[in-house]
C-alpha cells in the first residue's frame, strides 16, 4: 500500500491557481481512474477534476473555499499492487511550484476534460548553469532510492542565445519568466519579448512587467495591447436577461465594512479591464434610433411555425443587425498585433455576448457567427446563455472574439459607453428600448426608441468607419427589411 498525490492541473493557459468549490469525495472513499473527485473554479470557468488513478481516499488537503495553486497537491490516495513502485516519484514531485504544473497528469495521458488539458509544451528544462569556481556535488555515501528532483533551470542563456532586448543583441524566443509573471504580462498587453529583465539570470519580473506597462502609456509612445489572444474577460453588461445575482454577503452586526477576496472570474474580468481600458485608445459614438418595425418583426417570427421553439427576442435582430453591418463595413472586424505592428483582418465573425453569471460576467461568443441561418444564430444564443448560466462555459467558448455585443437595456439603462473585450475591435451597448415621442411620417407619435453605443479601438477604426458602421446597424433595425437587402 502507498500513498499517491494528485496536484492542481493546468486546467487552461496562462491560469496559475483555482479555487476549490466542492469536494466529491472525502477519506476512506474508494475512487477510480477518471472519477471526479472535486469541482475548481478557476479565473475562467468551473471545471470538474477527475483523479489519475484508483485507490483509497487518504486525504483531502485543502477545505472548500480555498485557493490553490497550479501544481499544490490537493488529494492524497492509497493505492497498491503494481502501483507502489511508482510512490518514490510521486513523493519526490511532491513540493508544488507553478512550473510543475505539466507533471500533474501522467505522460501519454489523454484530457478528460472538454475544453480543458495538460498543455503540450515543446520547450525543455534547461540544465542548471555551472557557477564559476565552484566545486561539483559530492556523490552521495548510498544510493537512495528516492528519484532525486530535477535540478532548477538556470535562466541565463536560451538555446545558446543570450537574453537582450532593444539593446541590438538578438532576443531569445521564449523569455525567462514565471507563469504569475507571464499571467500578469497578458493582462496587461504586454509582450515578455519587448521587456528588460533585471532578475537574476536574466528572469523578468513583476516589477520589469509594471515598468514596462508604464513605459506603454506615456504619452510619447503608442500603447500596447495582447497580440491577438484575448482574456477570458467580461464586457460590463449581461444578456438579454440577467442570471440570478451572487447573494449578498452577510454583514457582521456593526460592523461598518465588509471586505470580500477577489478571486475568480471577477478578479480576472478586473485585470482585463483595466488592461483594456489603459492599452487600447477608446472612442465611443452613439445613435437614438426608432426600432418599432424591428420589434413587430421580433413578434411577427414568435409567431411564425417556421421557427417553433427556438427563442426570438430583440437581441436576435440586433445580432444579425450586426453582422450585416461587417458584411458592409469589413473592415472593422480586425485586431492589433502588437509585437508584428499589423493590423490582422478576421475573415471570421466570432460574435461575443456578454453574460451576467453568479460567479461575475463573462464573455463568451459563437464561434463562426457571419455563416449562420436566423435560427441556427438564435439556437446559438440560447445555449450559450444556458451554458454561461450553468458555470459551464469552457475558455474555448472565451476565446478568439472579434466584435461584442452587450444589453444594458434589461436594467432600463438608456445605453453606456462600454470598455472594448481584450483583443477586439468593438463592443455595441444596446440601451432600453421604450415608447417615446417621435417624430414619425411629420406627426409626433409614441414609437419604441433605444439607444446604441459603440466603442472601438482608433487605432483600427477611424471615426468615419466607426460611424458608418454604427449607422448601418442603426439602418437595418429601423427598417429590418435590409436583412434581406444588404445580404
Amino acid at each position: 500500500m502507498t500513498i499517491r498525490e494528485f496536484k492542481m492541473p493546468d486546467v487552461g493557459e496562462g491560469l496559475t491557481e483555482a479555487e476549490i468549490l466542492k469536494w466529491y469525495v472525502q477519506p476512506g472513499d474508494t475512487v477510480t481512474d477518471g472519477q471526479v473527485v472535486c469541482e475548481v473554479e478557476t479565473a475562467k470557468a468551473a471545471v470538474e477534476l477527475p483523479i489519475p488513478f484508483d485507490g483509497v481516499v487518504h486525504a483531502l488537503l485543502f477545505e472548500e473555499g480555498v485557493t490553490v495553486d497550479v501544481g499544490q497537491v490537493i488529494i492524497s490516495v492509497r493505492t497498491g499492487g503494481d502501483e507502489a513502485a511508482e510512490a518514490p516519484a510521486a513523493a519526490a514531485a511532491a513540493p508544488a511550484a507553478p512550473e510543475a504544473a505539466e507533471e500533474a497528469a501522467p505522460e501519454g495521458r489523454q484530457p478528460v476534460l472538454v475544453g480543458y488539458g495538460v498543455s503540450q509544451s515543446s520547450s525543455k528544462r534547461r540544465p542548471r548553469k555551472a557557477v564559476a569556481g565552484a566545486p561539483a556535488a559530492a556523490a552521495p555515501a548510498a544510493p537512495a532510492p528516492v528519484v532525486p528532483a530535477p535540478a532548477a533551470p538556470a535562466p541565463a542563456e536560451r538555446n545558446g542565445t543570450a537574453y537582450a532586448n532593444g539593446n541590438g543583441v538578438a532576443a531569445a524566443e521564449r523569455p525567462l519568466a514565471k507563469p504569475p509573471v507571464r499571467k500578469l504580462a497578458k493582462d496587461l498587453g504586454i509582450d515578455l519579448a519587448s521587456v528588460v529583465p533585471t532578475g537574476e539570470g536574466g528572469v523578468v519580473t513583476r516589477e520589469d512587467v509594471h515598468a514596462a506597462a508604464a513605459a506603454a502609456l506615456a504619452p510619447q509612445a503608442p500603447a500596447p495591447v495582447a497580440p491577438a489572444a484575448p482574456a477570458p474577460a467580461a464586457a460590463p453588461a449581461p444578456v438579454q436577461a440577467p442570471a440570478e445575482p451572487v447573494p449578498a454577503v452577510a454583514a457582521a452586526p456593526g460592523a461598518r465594512e465588509t471586505r470580500i477576496p477577489v478571486k475568480g472570474v471577477r478578479k480576472v474580468t478586473a485585470q482585463a479591464m483595466v488592461g483594456s481600458a489603459f492599452t487600447a485608445p477608446h472612442v465611443t459614438e452613439f445613435i437614438t434610433l426608432d426600432v418599432t418595425r424591428t420589434m413587430k418583426l421580433v413578434q411577427e417570427l414568435k409567431d411564425d411555425p417556421d421557427l417553433a421553439g427556438l427563442r426570438i427576442n430583440p437581441l436576435l435582430l440586433i445580432a444579425k443587425a450586426v453582422l450585416v453591418a461587417i458584411r458592409r463595413n469589413p473592415d472593422v472586424n480586425a485586431s492589433w498585433d502588437e509585437a508584428a505592428q499589423e493590423i490582422v483582418l478576421k475573415h471570421y465573425v466570432n460574435l461575443g455576448i456578454a453574460a451576467a453569471t453568479p460567479r461575475g460576467l463573462i464573455v463568451p461568443n459563437i464561434k463562426d457567427a457571419h455563416a449562420k441561418t436566423l435560427a441556427e444564430l438564435s439556437a446559438s444564443l440560447s445555449d450559450l446563455v444556458a451554458t454561461a448560466r450553468e458555470g459551464k462555459t469552457s475558455p474555448a467558448d472565451m476565446q478568439n472574439g472579434t466584435i461584442t455585443i452587450t444589453n444594458v437595456g434589461v436594467f432600463g439603462v438608456d445605453t453606456g459607453t462600454p470598455i472594448l473585450n481584450p483583443g477586439e475591435s468593438a463592443i455595441l451597448a444596446v440601451g432600453a428600448i421604450k415608447l417615446q415621442p417621435w417624430v414619425h411620417k411629420g406627426k409626433v407619435k409614441p414609437r419604441q426608441v433605444t439607444t446604441l453605443a459603440l466603442s472601438f479601438d482608433h487605432r483600427l477604426i477611424d471615426g468615419e468607419l466607426g460611424s458608418k458602421f454604427l449607422a448601418d446597424i442603426a439602418a437595418v433595425l429601423e427598417h429590418p427589411r435590409r436583412l434581406v437587402t444588404w445580404s
